[in-house]
């Protein structure tokens, strides 16, 4: 029987890397060229704010700017490549059966919490905090000054007919994953999104699982 072409075929048994990332937790890990990374959303509706570096020049971030431009298209699925800030191909999604993923809405903080929702949630977790706290002790040479534009894996933020954006109901399910393979060596930086103010978790924050493959 035919696989659909969003489905993956490699065996989580088989994984170099699988484990599991709590609500308001980051984590940190370096792919190499080649390499195939996974995040599934174990319990559905969750959000998770990701970063990527260039291994070798920690300058060299993932940019949402190069990367609508050069799909022509607003929102990550599968075929996706993600490109660089110097507009080099970083990863391309190669399986995806959640089908839509956010650039634009940016990660939550403290000051966002606060504009946004009121006052007294400033004192709540971000993830701002949660990449924070990975960069303040990492081996790649990676600063606060690094944290770029981000992607929101499995967020629903639609783009309304005025150009603005709202945060909707995720259109992902329990057991729905994204799929990427390396196309140079790259550090993922995950914020296991914490948000509580928005339907971006399903006002329930969840565990995601991150898995890595090695190049068959």
């Amino acid at each position: 029987m035919s696989v659909p072409p969003t489905t993956s075929l490699l065996d989580p048994a088989l994984a170099e890397i699988d484990t599991t990332v709590l609500a308001g937790e980051p984590w940190m890990h370096k792919l190499t060229k080649g390499q195939v990374f996974r995040i599934v959303d174990l319990e559905g509706n969750q959000a998770v704010d990701t970063l990527f570096y260039s291994a070798d020049d920690p300058e060299e971030h993932y940019s949402l700017t190069h990367t609508i431009q050069a799909q022509g298209a607003l929102y990550l699925t599968m075929g996706t490549v993600l490109m660089s800030s110097e507009g080099r191909p970083m990863l391309t999604i190669v399986a995806d059966t959640c089908g839509r993923h956010d650039t634009l809405g940016g990660a939550c903080s403290c000051e966002s919490n606060t504009v946004r929702y009121a006052l007294e949630k400033r004192a709540m977790h971000s993830c701002r905090d949660s990449f924070m706290a990975a960069l303040a002790n990492n081996p790649y040479g990676l600063h606060k000054r690094d944290v770029a534009s981000n992607i929101n894996f499995f967020m629903n933020v639609p783009v309304t007919p005025q150009g603005g954006l709202t945060f909707e109901d995720g259109v992902s399910a329990p057991g729905k994953y994204v799929e990427m393979r390396a196309e140079m060596d790259v550090v993922v930086l995950i914020s296991n999104c914490p948000q509580l103010n928005n339907p971006c978790n399903g006002y329930n924050p969840t565990p995601v699982r991150c898995l890595v493959w090695n190049p068959a």
